[in-house]
């Protein structure tokens, strides 16, 4: 019996799929069948994502809206994060502590983050953290 797939996917990867970014077709084809984990802080890292979407006037808000529905129906399970861990990943590296909740999970589960976030890319190299990227 095959073992599940399962991916750490961070808000850079999932709004490239919801704005139908030119990076959604690879993350689609690099998803498909696993299950997805991210930390409980990627739905208001969208909700933000998405505000400042709206205050640069670069979509309506039926639009947004339309693109908070595509992120509900997308089956992420959410995942407690250690603080005190990620925090050291902050402290290791000078990276805010929304970044480090995605390293942090990937890094104590022992699975790939998916992320099109360079700067994410190049802790996660420095922890031995597996990257599933899409160029």
């Amino acid at each position: 019996m095959p073992k599940e797939k399962k991916i750490v996917v961070d808000a850079s990867a999932v709004l490239a799929v919801i704005l139908d970014e030119p990076e959604k077709a690879g993350l689609v084809v690099e998803t498909e069948g696993a299950t997805l984990l991210a930390p409980g802080c990627l739905s208001w890292e969208i909700g933000n994502a998405f505000s400042a979407i709206l205050k640069r006037k670069r979509m309506g808000f039926e639009s947004v809206s339309k693109g908070l529905t595509i992120f509900e129906m997308i089956p992420i399970q959410e995942m407690e994060v250690s603080l005190v861990d990620a925090l050291a990943l902050c402290n290791r590296h000078e990276i805010y502590a929304y970044d480090a909740y995605y390293l942090q999970l990937a890094k104590r589960s022992s699975l790939p983050l998916l992320t099109l976030d360079r700067r994410i890319v190049e802790v996660a190299q420095k922890e031995n953290i597996q990257v599933k990227g899409i160029q």
